[in-house]
């Protein structure tokens, strides 16, 4: 029923007249329902209101989803409507041109017309509160009451179960005395006739005593010697496997001197072949043997040989047939090469990436691969590279172009070296000295097929 109808107890305060002579509200003690209901229209209005008429402690919750504002800004909702009046008057106004029932002080329900009257200033929001914190009050005596009342119920069946299985126990424990009478009775007699056959075994345990102490005697004679003999074989074992452990340790001792001098033996070994190789290349180029004089095809007239230097690959076809070239030697110019395929990772990604994809290149061709790249704002470099690959980073004040033409020029002439760059200049250089330079986008080609 409407709250305007409902009887008001004579012991409880009158709503104050309009003279404001009743009771405050006090907003500190509102009921939860109420204060969740003033949140809710605060919640709704403040997003609709101008600014002007949000108090600055509001605007950040204005700016919520009107999902969230009545929970997340509740408490700062009603501490506004509680302490700026503008923004009380603004919150009723929006109330009468958009939610006019929410102001409705004759509705059916005890909680929003409670907050209508906070809301609205009247003198009997006080008795609406009272009203509101009563029922609530009520019902949860009432759900305490019916609470009570189920586990009272619940007590009484436990009770009355408890009740028959006490009664089942105790007429099982009658039983089991019975029996255990009946038993205990048997026992009895058993027990007497234990204890004629116990004394007949009592004078036979002293008989057997005295053949036991025999026995012992005679035991302990061949215990003793027989431990004296095993002392002596386990100090003969002892012996025996200290002697065995040194030959053992002997033979390691002879083991790793075979194997350090055999491999001594294949060092020296491969250095007398390195060194004969060497001397036989001296050799020959200090005799000019090889063939290293004009051909007849050289000597034909009416023809000239072409002139100039080593040709650009082009594509990763020629790139290949350069790999399969005996003992080749591939240098590439790592931040060439990965600013070109993938600028827009990290420096130490573009690194990683381009080193797993070179080993894998270099298992595939057996090509000696080196990569270079320029060391000035490397923080940490790496300590190890992948099998295959050597990673070579610039040091303080060198470029990598010229670690690069570096490389080029140490190797020996003959040698074939692919050089992978789109610098011009060092594509030049490298040129120059017998390396085939390669654009590293052909790299990057070839590399996409792996």
């Amino acid at each position: 029923m409407a709250l305007s109808s409902v009887p008001v107890d004579p012991a409880e305060p009158e709503p104050s007249t309009s003279d404001g002579s009743g009771p405050a509200v006090e907003w500190s003690g509102l009921p939860e329902p109420v204060r969740a209901r003033l949140a809710e229209l605060g919640a709704a209005a403040v997003g609709a209101l101008p600014q002007v008429d949000v108090p600055q402690a509001l605007r950040a919750v204005a700016r919520f989803a009107p999902a969230k504002r009545a929970r997340l800004g509740g408490s700062a909702i009603v501490a506004g409507l509680r302490d700026v009046p503008a923004f009380r008057t603004a919150v009723v106004e929006w109330c009468r041109e958009n939610r006019p029932a929410a102001l409705d002080l004759g509705g059916d329900d005890p909680v929003a017309v409670a907050a209508a009257a906070v809301l609205l200033g009247e003198e009997s929001a006080v008795h609406y509160l009272e009203l509101v914190s009563r029922r609530a009050s009520d019902t949860s005596l009432r759900a305490e009451r019916d609470s009570a009342v189920t586990k009272l119920t619940k007590a009484e069946s436990e009770l009355e179960r408890t009740k028959a299985q006490l009664a089942e126990l105790t007429g099982a424990v009658d039983r089991v005395r019975a029996e255990g009478e009946v038993e205990l009775e048997r026992l009895r007699k058993r027990l007497r006739e234990q204890g004629a056959r116990l004394r007949e075994a009592r004078d036979a345990a002293a008989a057997a005593e005295d053949v036991v102490q025999r026995v012992r005697a005679e035991t302990d004679t061949a215990l003793a010697a027989l431990t004296e003999q095993r002392d002596r074989e386990r100090d003969r074992a002892e012996t025996e496997r200290h002697r065995a452990a040194r030959a053992e340790a002997d033979a390691d001792i002879a083991r790793q001197s075979a194997r350090e001098a055999r491999q001594a033996d294949e060092v020296r070994l491969a250095l007398l072949v390195d060194t004969l190789d060497g001397a036989v290349t001296g050799l020959r180029r200090e005799l000019a043997l090889g063939g290293g004089g004009p051909r007849p095809a050289d000597m034909v007239r009416g023809a000239t040989t072409a002139q100039g230097t080593v040709g650009r690959v082009e594509d990763p076809a020629a790139l290949d047939r350069l790999l399969a070239l005996p003992a080749v030697h591939l240098v590439v110019d790592g931040y060439n090469v990965t600013k070109t395929g993938y600028p827009d990772l990290s420096l130490a990604d573009q690194r990683d990436r381009l080193v797993r994809q070179l080993a894998s290149l270099a298992a595939r061709t057996s090509a000696e691969v080196t990569l270079v790249f320029d060391g000035a704002g490397v923080v940490a470099v790496p300590v190890a590279a992948p099998r295959g690959v050597r990673v070579l980073f610039s040091d303080p004040g060198v470029l990598a172009d010229d670690v690069i033409k570096a490389l080029v020029t140490a190797e020996p002439e003959g040698r074939p070296v692919v050089v992978v760059t789109s610098d011009r200049a060092v594509a030049d250089a490298v040129r120059r000295r017998g390396a085939h330079p390669v654009p590293s986008a052909v790299l990057l080609a070839r590399l996409g097929r792996i």
